[in-house]
């Protein structure tokens, strides 16, 4: 696997095979303007917003109204685990009211202050927590779960939820034992035994729907964890979708944009 092949490279070049920040030089200007279009998402649309689905501070979900009987998109943010917050990613359910589906974003407490075991079962009560709002909002109760970079993994773990009946990893981290031999690391504190049941390409395969998207000016082990874990589930639904030019952060406007790729090919789930 070409994944494995970075654990015999000096540490230096294991970190910057996955420093995106480092990579895509417009990262920052990306960064702020997601604010400022999430800011006007808030501003444009009815939501619930930071309601409280455990005790962590970060613990919130926000819930954005659409059409009585909608399915819901459900977003988990990414950072590898230890940054970002979902309130910076509010835009990308801008696409998803558009098309007439609800759409909701999930937090969760961050590494350090929470292991991985941890923020993976923060993860699965969130999407408890999001499916009772929607019911409670006048929804369906079906969820289409979506996640990019930390989130397309933890999309993955989250897969067999009620009421998930499909889902998009963008740009997802799907195999950590490389990550354990980088910086990222040092937040969380990989243990072996989370390497081997938090990697979704060690687990069987979820046999619902899932498209795995990643950008083609991505880094080189992004882009291939997302093929190894495609090919891992070649006998299950779903497919593997190469957004052409599109960065680490620039592909999340294949999900915002609503007649984006990303967003298309979920929507597309809900029908199958």
């Amino acid at each position: 696997m070409v994944i494995d092949t970075l654990l015999h490279l000096p540490q230096a070049v294991r970190d910057a095979a996955y420093d995106n920040t480092r990579a895509v030089a417009s990262s920052a200007q990306q960064l702020a303007a997601f604010e400022a279009r999430s800011l006007a998402v808030v501003q444009q649309h009815a939501a619930d917003l930071d309601v409280a689905y455990g005790p962590g501070a970060r613990q919130r979900l926000d819930y954005f109204h659409g059409p009585a009987g909608a399915s819901t998109l459900l977003f988990i943010h990414g950072g590898y685990w230890q940054m970002r917050h979902k309130n910076s990613f509010r835009f990308v359910v801008q696409g998803a009211l558009q098309q007439g589906v609800q759409a909701a974003l999930i937090g969760y407490t961050l590494a350090p202050q929470a292991s991985l075991t941890q923020i993976v079962q923060e993860v699965r009560q969130g999407i408890a927590a999001v499916r009772r709002q929607a019911l409670a909002a006048g929804g369906s109760g079906r969820i289409l779960l979506c996640g990019w970079s930390a989130g397309g993994h933890l999309t993955a773990l989250g897969l067999d939820g009620d009421g998930v009946v499909g889902g998009l990893g963008i740009s997802g981290i799907y195999a950590l034992e490389p990550v354990r031999h980088t910086y990222l690391n040092q937040a969380l504190q990989l243990t072996p035994a989370e390497v081997d049941q938090l990697s979704p390409l060690q687990l069987p395969v979820v046999d619902k729907p899932l498209v795995l998207a990643y950008g083609t000016a991505e880094l080189a082990q992004l882009q291939a964890q997302t093929q190894a874990f495609a090919h891992y589930r070649q006998a299950a639904p779903g497919a593997c979708l190469a957004v052409p030019g599109a960065d680490h952060f620039s592909i999340l406007n294949a999900l915002a944009d609503p007649q984006g790729v990303a967003l298309k090919a979920l929507l597309a789930l809900d029908r199958a």
